[in-house]
């Protein structure tokens, strides 16, 4: 049984359902987001596009979330600023730079200039997010990539704030022209990632999808090797959409949380499709109807077959946290 303090319990609860099952709207997509939005000249997307799109999005996913996901350059503030974020909604807010340094097969993270886990904590988010690429099998480099996802985790600590970790696997060498030789390092390359975050001071891990279903269609086998996954993670888990398609998406869904998963973090899955939509009626039109629905089946999905974040650190829903008398005395 682990043990958890008032200010990150007070952030997992705020990020998930009463019963302890996240399903969160990513959106604090920055580079990406100005592809999908104008693809010839993604450099042409304005500053109010793309807080225009972020306002969008969340004035219509959100209530129908636990929680969202914002950065600070477009949307976190915009959203809170224009009253359209709910209260009963979760915060959580990106901590890390759009890209990375250090070359294509070198993947580093770089935080965010003036911006850090005393800033989220203040301005009243419920957790931190950060996003790391990540090969467990290139070493110095993961290393170097544990030493940052560290670094972050102990001022999460610090300022008692939830911490979710998302590393992203990518393909070097011959995997970038063969991707079925990449698809067959997904498993051990996922369940290795999880491994080692979760032997950081983390709170969720936001993990990819264990398997490529290009290339693995068996349901059992692809439950397997999630559980896999769930046995070698200390923290809950969420399985991230990662750019998939709807369709594929919620059965990826479906898998992980059929194998111990506390839910999902989905973005591009979700609405992608809205972006390019130049006219803002038609956009919201997409977004209220085909994104809601979506978002209401993954879930339907994710309540019905998802752990409870807190039972993954075997603690339960009546007693989470013990208190003690002077508790404020030492906090």
């Amino acid at each position: 049984m682990k043990s958890i303090t008032v200010g990150k319990l007070r952030g997992l609860q705020e990020i998930s359902s009463p019963q302890g099952i996240l399903t969160i709207s990513a959106m604090d997509h920055r580079g990406s987001l100005q592809r999908m939005i104008n693809r010839k000249n993604p450099e042409k997307v304005t500053y109010d596009d793309m807080v225009k799109r972020k306002q969008e999005l969340c004035s219509v996913l959100a209530e129908h979330s636990t929680a969202v996901l914002l950065d600070p350059l477009f949307g976190a503030a915009q959203c809170i600023g224009a009253g359209i974020l709910p209260k009963s909604t979760g915060l959580l807010v990106s901590i890390e730079s759009s890209g990375y340094g250090g070359g294509d097969e070198n993947r580093v993270t770089e935080l965010l200039e003036d911006w850090g886990v005393e800033k989220i904590k203040r301005m009243g988010a419920s957790a931190v997010k950060i996003l790391v690429y990540y090969r467990s099998d290139l070493k110095p480099l993961s290393g170097q990539q544990l030493r940052i996802i560290k670094r972050v985790a102990n001022q999460c600590v610090k300022y008692d704030i939830p911490f979710l970790v998302e590393p992203v696997s990518y393909p070097v060498g011959a995997e970038k022209v063969n991707p079925e030789q990449f698809a067959s390092l997904k498993p051990e390359l996922v369940i290795q990632t999880a491994r080692q975050m979760t032997d950081l001071p983390i709170d969720v891990l936001k993990a990819e999808f264990p398997a490529d279903m290009r290339y693995n269609k068996d349901k059992s086998e692809l439950i397997e090797i999630c559980r896999k996954l769930d046995a070698v993670s200390q923290v809950p888990w969420v399985i991230l959409s990662a750019g998939e398609n709807y369709e594929l998406f919620i059965q990826q869904v479906e898998i992980a949380c059929r194998a111990g998963a506390s839910g999902f973090l989905g973005g591009r899955a979700i609405w992608q499709e809205a972006m390019p939509i130049e006219d803002t009626r038609e956009r919201v039109k997409f977004l209220s109807t085909v994104a809601v629905d979506r978002l209401k089946k993954l879930t339907e999905v994710a309540e019905k077959y998802a752990t409870p974040w807190y039972k993954k650190l075997g603690l339960t829903g009546e007693k989470i946290a013990g208190v003690s008398e002077d508790w404020y005395r030492r906090y």
